[in-house]
């Protein structure tokens, strides 16, 4: 299992939290992981596609406890894919609208027609735990993170600008400013500093791959630090017996022209 993966297995086997983080991680896993769609006569259908069955169960669990909702769910076979299955959970029309209406996603118009919008909820703006359960739902639905062992990387992919924006301003707030670059279609907020992807894991709820990144940076460096030693010994050595050959050389071409009777008896 990848360390990106050990990492959400750990988040996804964290307890719910008080409704208004519920629903700071719904916003972001309906920005990251969630496609809305607007059919005719109002109607609306959100869609959550995941690949990860535990990701799949908490967001049926968030959505019972935060708004009573209970979403369909189907799986979706890949054949391109080496046969993968894909968790698809479904809530339409009211139960879509309850959804969207709680995360200030959707407005109606005084006509009754309904407009849909991507937005975050006010709650992560303005309190440190609902910060942290939207920073975890961000990173559950469109986080990475590269083996320490090779590399430090974390990153989040996320399609659109207002929630690249919002992420980039959480994040300079509760540890350090991120750095933003694009992808394709989609923005890129990213770390590759070991200490900053440290706090990150620690401050969405992770200590234990936290310290395990830890533990794995302190290994890296003092094996750095033994091969530093090594190669400095193996230079010095190299250049005592590089002298010392040279030196072994120079007496025997001396001795050889019959020269040693004639230095002096200390240098000789």
């Amino acid at each position: 299992m990848s360390f990106s993966s050990l990492a959400k297995e750990e988040l996804l086997r964290l307890p719910l939290g008080k409704n208004c983080c519920v629903m700071s991680e719904l916003s972001a896993l309906v920005q990251t992981s969630g496609s809305l769609q607007l059919r005719g006569g109002g109607r609306v259908r959100v869609t959550f596609r995941v690949e990860s069955a535990g990701l799949a169960r908490r967001i049926f669990r968030l959505l019972g406890a935060g708004l009573e909702l209970t979403p369909r769910l189907h799986f979706v076979q890949h054949a391109r894919l080496g046969g993968r299955r894909s968790c698809v959970l479904t809530l339409e029309d009211e139960a879509a609208q309850k959804l969207l209406l709680s995360l200030h996603m959707m407005e109606r118009g005084e006509d009754g027609g309904v407009t849909l919008r991507r937005t975050t909820p006010r709650h992560p703006m303005t309190r440190q735990c609902c910060r942290r359960s939207f920073l975890r739902g961000v990173f559950l639905g469109a986080g990475t993170m590269s083996d320490p062992e090779k590399d430090y990387r974390a990153e989040f992919s996320v399609g659109g600008r207002r929630l690249c924006q919002d992420l980039e301003a959480f994040l300079g707030r509760v540890l350090a400013s991120p750095k933003v670059t694009t992808r394709r279609n989609s923005y890129l907020v990213y770390y590759k500093e070991s200490e900053q992807i440290e706090d990150l894991l620690t401050l969405i709820g992770a200590p234990k791959c936290s310290m395990e990144l830890m533990e794995v940076k302190m290994v890296k460096e003092l094996r750095n630090k033994v091969n530093r030693a090594t190669n400095c010994e193996t230079a010095n050595l190299s250049k005592t017996v590089a002298a010392g050959v040279a030196q072994v050389q120079a007496i025997q071409a001396i001795q050889a022209a019959g020269g040693l009777n004639l230095l002096e008896e200390e240098l000789r």
